[in-house]
C-alpha cells in the first residue's frame, strides 16, 4: 500500500505530547538519545509553559514525529513518502534519512530560539476557513498597500488560508475579508509570523548552521510543501529545511500530487490531526489516520 507520512508544523502541539508514550525500546531509545543531546529532561519541552516558548514548541514537534514514525517502521509500517508542514519537515528528512536526529535537535533548536529572538512579542498567525483565495490575496494586497505587516502564508485547503503578521494586522485581514465574504476566522497558537519574508533574516542565519550539517539523499521520497514537489538531492533538502520558515507552504498543492501519484494511505504523526482532516478531503476513498487516534494501530489498518 502506497503510504505517506506526514509531520504537524507549530500549533498541534499539546501540553504532556511527549509523555504517556508506549512502553517500547523505540521510544526509549529517541528519549534517551533527545534528553543527552539536550541536557533536560523532555518534561521540561512540553508542560504548558514550556510550549510557550517557539524553541520548546519545535523541539517536542520534531522529537515526537520522529519516535512515532520510527515506532510505525518497527511495526513494519513504512512511509514511500514523508511530508512536513513547516517544523515538520525536519523529522520527515530524519524519517527520510536525510538527516541524523542529532543534527536536527542542533539546528531545530537553533531555528526555535531565532525564530523567537526575532519575534518575542505583537506577531502571530491567523487562520482563514471558507473565504475564495482570490478574497483573501486581494485582503492582503489593500492591507500590504498601507503598509501594513500581513502576508499570505499558507495554502492548506481549496478554502483555507493561513495569514502571518503583526497582531493588529491580522486583525484588520480577517475583518476586512468577513466584511466581503463569510468565513471563521481564528488565531493560532503560533507566537512567530512564519512563512512570510519577516523571516528572512532569521532563515539566513539557520542557513550558515545548516551548511555545516552533513545531508545525505533520502531513502523514500522526501516531498516540499513550499515546493510542492518531490526533492531527492540532498543539498536541495537542506535548502529546503533551512528557508522553509521564510518561504509560503503550498500544503494543497503538495497534497494533490501526492494524490496524483496514487497515494493510498497517509499517517499523521502525533500530536496532530489537522493535516489528516485535509487530506481525507482530497482522498476519500483512501485511509488518512492520524496515529494519536489509533492506540492500537498496527499494519492491518
Amino acid at each position: 500500500m502506497l503510504t505517506a507520512f506526514t509531520f504537524p508544523g507549530q500549533g498541534a502541539q499539546q501540553p504532556g505530547m511527549l509523555q504517556g508514550w508506549p512502553d517500547h525500546g523505540v521510544f526509549h531509545q529517541v528519549q534517551e538519545e533527545a534528553e543527552s543531546l539536550l541536557a533536560q529532561p523532555l518534561s521540561d519541552l512540553d508542560s504548558a509553559e514550556a510550549l510557550l516558548h517557539s524553541r520548546n514548541v519545535q523541539l517536542a514537534l520534531l522529537i515526537s514525529g520522529v519516535a512515532w514514525a520510527r515506532w510505525l517502521r518497527h511495526q513494519d509500517i513504512t512511509a514511500d513518502y514523508v511530508m512536513g508542514l513547516s517544523i515538520g519537515a525536519y523529522a520527515a528528512a530524519v524519517i527520510a534519512d536525510s538527516l541524523s536526529f542529532a543534527d536536527a535537535i542542533r539546528l531545530v533548536r537553533l531555528r526555535g530560539e531565532l525564530m523567537q529572538q526575532a519575534f518575542p512579542q505583537g506577531y502571530g498567525m491567523l487562520a482563514l476557513v471558507g473565504a475564495s483565495l482570490d478574497c483573501v490575496e486581494r485582503s492582503v494586497a489593500q492591507l500590504q498597500a498601507q503598509q501594513q505587516p500581513v502576508w499570505l502564508a499558507n495554502l492548506n485547503a481549496g478554502n483555507q488560508w493561513v495569514l502571518a503578521g503583526r497582531s493588529d494586522a491580522l486583525q484588520a485581514a480577517a475583518t476586512l475579508v468577513q466584511q466581503q465574504e463569510s468565513c471563521a476566522a481564528r488565531l493560532l497558537e503560533v507566537s512567530v509570523p512564519s512563512h512570510c519574508p519577516l523571516l528572512q533574516e532569521p532563515a539566513a542565519a539557520l542557513q550558515h548552521a545548516v551548511a555545516s550539517v552533513e545531508f545525505s539523499p533520502p531513502r523514500c521520497a522526501y516531498i516540499s510543501a513550499a515546493r510542492a514537489r518531490v526533492i531527492r538531492k540532498a543539498e536541495d533538502i537542506a535548502d529546503d529545511l533551512a528557508w522553509n520558515m521564510a518561504r509560503q507552504v503550498r500544503w494543497h498543492a503538495a497534497s494533490q500530487m501526492l494524490v496524483e501519484r496514487g497515494i493510498e494511505r497517509v499517517l499523521e504523526m502525533p500530536p496532530g490531526a489537522t493535516l489528516t482532516s485535509l487530506f481525507r478531503r482530497l482522498l476519500p476513498q483512501g485511509q488518512c489516520l492520524a496515529v494519536s487516534s489509533q492506540h492500537g494501530f498496527r499494519a492491518e489498518n
